[in-house]
């Protein structure tokens, strides 16, 4: 509580924090309009690969265009303002800039700037969940040795997740369950950009007017985007998947407690301890009362009758029992919270979280029947869904992530509804795939797993 006052010292000493935002995009232009109005926080440079789009994100979120002319990084810093450049390297390697934020959605781009910052020693905020999926573990332990922070983004759901389980934590709480809500039916993992705007009930005309971008709606609506966002918090927080991923029961905010407990009490988890997502709709399509489609919660358990008449005394909606509570928030507000991360890592060195193991996976699975030489078009697309799997599964399997699901040919079919291995794809020589596959070594050595057969024949195509 105590971050603004802190930034204002910031800001009064001529210190602020210095930011470099890589991707100008949705994301970044959420936080580039709140950032103009922080104290304490200094963007030295907004670097895309199209730099027109990053000085139309600056114009469009309220920018002066005098406020982001300068023609280096170094200029931007003894001048107070904003360089806007397509050098990411360069942006990460200059001595202006002290904190790197990841907003480009590409795994690859995002495992590449993580270890540039270890290299730099530039703490990184990691709004790409789709790299931290694929190899954050890892890069969280590089960045631990490099002497950085690694953080995953406030504002996304992973990270609001986070602070809750970690509220319940230092309140003396059991984490029950916790995730987040969306729009949620079985039918919905075969959705393609061809169906997705039906399933949202958006029409011809309002898709044509707005800049929806099909593969990327897609991906939230099929499944893919909560399984990945549920593998960050489970390799966050230490809570895990259910054998079986993710389950999507239709809950609102007054049932929570009630569904989001053990299956052996009534509930649908299956254990404690568990991540989990809500569906804001039934599954005959009626919306789910006090839906919690926007956002994130955590269960906890009182585990004691002193505690249990507490629960009731303040008013909180519980199950049956008056074991279990909830807590949540109804809304997350993306980029426009993005600051909260630059002000926790800046002035305290502490992450809005970040992967202490690895416990949560996405495995690529066929949304139809899949032949020899068919190229995958990663997530959101019309070939795979992402299934969230507990990592030690994942790894004994030989699952491909669904995070290098993307430009690779199948070496052989897969049946709609399999999961795709790393057997099945011919992967091209990539340093996410050297990285990953670092990253699986490691812990199936860790577990005692030992390496399967196709991670062996991989490890020599790589070579």
């Amino acid at each position: 509580m105590n971050l603004h006052r802190l930034l204002q010292q910031r800001a009064s000493e001529s210190k602020p924090l210095r930011v470099a935002l890589i991707g100008a995009g949705k994301f970044g232009s959420m936080f580039l309009a709140q950032a103009r109005r922080t104290p304490g926080i200094h963007i030295v440079a907004v670097a895309d690969l199209d730099a027109a789009r990053a000085r139309d994100a600056l114009a469009r979120t309220g920018w002066d265009a005098e406020r982001y002319r300068a023609r280096s990084l170094d200029a931007a810093r003894r001048s107070g303002t904003t360089c806007v450049t397509d050098d990411t390297a360069g942006a990460i390697a200059s001595d202006a800039v002290e904190i790197v934020i990841d907003a480009t959605g590409s795994p690859a781009a995002g495992i590449r700037h993580a270890l540039a910052c270890c290299g730099h020693g530039k703490h990184i905020v990691m709004v790409n969940v789709e790299a931290d999926c694929l190899a954050g573990p890892l890069l969280a332990r590089r960045a631990r040795e490099a002497g950085i922070v690694y953080s995953l983004a406030y504002g996304d759901q992973p990270a609001l997740i986070c602070e809750l389980v970690d509220w319940a934590r230092a309140a003396g709480f059991e984490a029950v369950a916790a995730g987040k809500g969306t729009k949620y039916l079985p039918a919905y993992h075969d959705s393609t950009p061809a169906t997705v705007w039906g399933h949202y009930g958006f029409t011809p005309g309002q898709v044509e007017r707005g800049d929806f971008n099909a593969q990327m709606f897609n991906s939230f609506l099929d499944g893919t985007k909560s399984a990945i966002e549920m593998a960050a918090v489970a390799n966050a927080t230490g809570l895990t998947p259910a054998p079986d991923g993710l389950a999507f029961p239709p809950c609102g905010t007054d049932d929570l407690a009630r569904v989001l407990k053990p299956a052996a009490e009534g509930g649908t988890l299956h254990h404690r301890g568990q991540v989990e997502v809500v569906s804001s709709l039934e599954r005959d399509g009626r919306r789910v009362g006090r839906d919690l489609r926007w956002g994130v919660y955590v269960t906890l358990a009182a585990d004691s009758d002193y505690v249990r008449r507490c629960f009731s005394e303040y008013g909180l909606a519980t199950d049956e029992t008056g074991n279990y509570a909830a807590m949540y928030k109804p809304y997350h507000l993306i980029g426009l919270e993005l600051g909260i991360s630059i002000a926790a890592v800046g002035l305290r060195r502490e992450p809005t979280g970040a992967p202490t193991g690895f416990r949560g996976d996405v495995v690529a699975v066929a949304k139809r029947d899949l032949k020899a030489g068919e190229s995958l078009d990663g997530e959101g697309g019309y070939t795979v869904w992402g299934r969230l799997v507990p990592a030690r599964d994942s790894l004994a399997r030989g699952g491909l992530p669904i995070g290098l699901a993307h430009g690779v040919r199948l070496a052989r079919p897969v049946g709609k509804g399999a999961t795709v291995s790393w057997r099945d794809v011919a992967v091209p020589e990539s340093e996410a795939a050297r990285v990953r596959l670092e990253m699986e070594a490691l812990f199936a050595a860790e577990w005692g797993i030992g390496q399967v057969d196709s991670r062996r024949a991989l490890s020599g195509q790589l070579r």
